[in-house]
């Protein structure tokens, strides 16, 4: 977020240094490294990477990509998700993941979500069904996993694949499962602000399948088995080896920083609850312990006293900075119209990108500056409740 030039950020929405210095000279260190191997693509620390990611997600094989993007788009295509095939996705998700399915030719077919958790809505998934459907991608948004028993009961009735877009839950957990292994294959992006981020672009797709592993490996490097012999329209998709050393790195400590994340959310719960009255309330939690909050959302209701971009203003006044995540629902975006999809398709998602306010999130996040989070905003509603507005007049 931009701030406006007289203002200065005191709680800014995201801080890696928080996470960065403690582990800088380490960090250091594996850069140097691939610096004196020489091995900055395909390289050994990215297959040590990839085994390891693979293996804290309850898989067996990690393929490094260069984004997420591309570890939805060529997963698909590795899933053998093709044109004609028609893939549900919720429309309430970031635009990567309609994206994804674009490219690897298939169509979107988009359902509402829960305005509760703010994730797929799985009945409504089921009456979108046809007998062109090959695969559902439950997004497990703001790091919350979407119910992996409802997702495979529901992938068995109608013999659908799960593909899962779990580019803001690494490690989250929910009824028994990880992140990432609950369906054919998962996508996961390693962007700088992500649980686990690296120093630039990154993701990987996890999977148990060997098949899907090896086309994978084959559509990231030009669709090559082997060296210039190519068996695949694939592409130039590879996480880079200075990445893949640096996300070594932090992958020991990821379980601790999801720990300070969900702390950090139970104290925002707790100085958020009496606000709830007021129309302050946060996106809930079906997964208790398992959640690993990659952000931290809170709806602005219509109860609430103030709109949501006026709280946003007055917060942005105080330093605080916020995000939105997302404003605009993929289904309304001016770039893919050509769906034929219009306001009040899903109206669940709509009130959600009307409502939503992310509030800052990361490990290292102080019981004060929550505190003066939570205040700035209870002097917010105050300021702005009928009460007080006739006693200014």
């Amino acid at each position: 977020m931009k701030m406006n030039n007289n203002l200065s950020i005191a709680i800014p929405f995201v801080d890696l240094n928080l996470q960065h210095q403690p582990i800088y000279n380490h960090l250091l260190q594996a850069i140097e490294n691939i610096l004196k191997q020489g091995d900055f693509v395909l390289g050994q620390t990215l297959s040590d990477f990839e085994a390891a990611f693979a293996a804290v997600s309850d898989t067996k094989y990690g393929i490094g990509v260069a984004c997420g993007t591309d570890a939805i788009a060529l997963g698909l295509q590795a899933c053998n998700i093709s044109s004609g095939d028609e893939v549900i996705l919720p429309a309430n998700t970031f635009v990567a993941t309609l994206i994804g399915v674009l490219r690897a030719g298939a169509k979107p077919i988009f359902v509402d979500c829960d305005p509760q958790t703010a994730l797929i809505d799985l009945n409504a998934a089921a009456k979108a069904i046809t007998s062109k459907t090959k695969a559902i991608i439950p997004v497990h948004l703001y790091g919350q996993m979407v119910s992996p028993k409802q997702l495979l009961d529901l992938a068995d009735t109608y013999k659908l694949l799960i593909f899962e877009d779990a580019a803001q839950a690494h490690l989250a957990e929910r009824e028994g499962y990880r992140a990432g292994s609950v369906g054919i294959a998962a996508a996961f992006s390693f962007y700088p602000s992500k649980n686990l981020g690296g120093f630039g672009d990154g993701g990987m797709l996890v999977t148990r399948d060997p098949d899907v592993a090896e086309k994978m490996v084959r559509l990231r490097n030009y669709g090559a088995s082997q060296k210039y012999f190519h068996t695949e329209a694939g592409t130039n998709s590879r996480l880079d080896t200075i990445q893949a050393a640096v996300l070594q790195q932090k992958l020991p400590y990821l379980p601790q920083w999801n720990r300070d994340r969900l702390n950090i959310a139970q104290q925002y719960a707790t100085q958020l609850a009496p606000l709830a009255a007021s129309g302050i309330i946060p996106i809930k939690n079906h997964s208790g312990e398992g959640h690993v909050y990659h952000l931290y959302v809170i709806r602005v209701c219509e109860t609430c006293p103030i709109e949501r971009s006026a709280l946003q203003e007055q917060l942005t006044a105080a330093g605080i900075q916020t995000g939105i995540h997302y404003p605009i629902p993929c289904h309304l975006q001016p770039a893919f119209s050509d769906l034929g999809y219009q306001v009040g398709d899903f109206p669940h998602a709509e009130m959600l990108a009307k409502q939503i306010l992310s509030l800052p999130m990361y490990p290292g996040l102080s019981n004060s500056q929550i505190q003066e989070i939570t205040g700035a905003i209870a002097h917010a509603l105050a300021t702005n409740s009928p009460s007080e507005k006739l006693l200014l007049a």
